[in-house]
């Protein structure tokens, strides 16, 4: 069993930065892939970083340039960069992880972003 807590969010102006962290405890997720999903009300839930074991990293292309995804095994805790930040990256972060599909979720942190 592996439970996540998010961490980090907040308001913030647009323009802005952040940095979400998702500290990981029960199980060793090095082998893990992880992944930032976000929700704004409304919305349907939106994948948008990725990294595998390796540490190979993808992007929805709504985040592609502005935010970056990493890990450090040895904290067993991952990383969402928030940077430019825009109106429309308000929403709930959610953090996952998974060995064949997403099994373990966290609650999630708000970030708002003002205009």
């Amino acid at each position: 069993q592996v439970q996540l807590v998010e961490s980090g969010g907040g308001s913030v102006q647009a323009g802005g930065s952040l940095r979400l962290s998702c500290a990981a405890s029960g199980h060793t997720y090095s082998t893990y892939f992880m992944g930032w999903f976000r929700q704004a009300p409304g919305k349907a839930r939106e994948g948008i970083a990725f990294i595998d074991s390796t540490g190979r990293t993808t992007y929805a292309d709504s985040v592609k340039g502005r935010f970056t995804i990493s890990k450090d095994n040895a904290k067993n805790t991952l990383y969402l960069q928030m940077n430019t930040l825009k109106p429309e990256d308000t929403a709930m972060y959610i953090c996952a992880a998974g060995r064949s599909a997403y099994d373990y979720w966290g609650q999630g942190t708000q970030v708002t972003v003002s205009s």
